[in-house]
């Protein structure tokens, strides 16, 4: 006879099985089968506390100029090339800035044609989903 462990829907039970010769035709039924307690788990170390978030350097995202357009980062993501200035006259499509999301780097490109009112991010910058970029007037 061999003495088993077997596991079922989470539950432990203890089995006891008896070999048998080939043919032998008749088989053994066991008798019932006991629930054995499961091994409890060892306790998880909480969690280190997270720093808090340093707040941004810069001033609040000003708001688009009138006829103007706010460009918003689509995901969260590191800052890493910026291809134009303030002032500068960009075409629509032109790839204004290169932001890095999950070691992707994302072109963040012109809507529609305009000059550039303020850049609100630098190279290295983190930033979240739905922050101001870059303004175009």
């Amino acid at each position: 006879m061999k003495t088993y462990q077997v596991t079922v829907n989470g539950q432990v039970f203890e089995v006891t099985v008896e070999e048998m010769a080939a043919g032998s035709g008749t088989i053994p039924v066991a008798p019932k089968v006991q629930p054995v307690a499961a091994p409890k788990p060892a306790p998880q170390p909480a969690p280190a506390p997270k720093p808090a978030a340093p707040a941004p350097a810069s001033a609040p995202a000003p708001a688009a100029p009138a006829g103007g357009k706010t460009i918003q980062a689509p995901m969260p993501g590191k800052i890493m090339k910026i291809n134009f200035t303030t002032g500068t006259s960009v075409k629509r499509g032109d790839v204004l800035l290169v932001l890095e999301a999950m070691k992707m780097e994302n072109d963040i490109m012109a809507p529609a044609d305009g000059t550039i009112a303020s850049i609100n991010v630098n190279p290295g910058d983190s930033v979240n989903t739905g922050d101001t970029l870059v303004v175009l007037a």
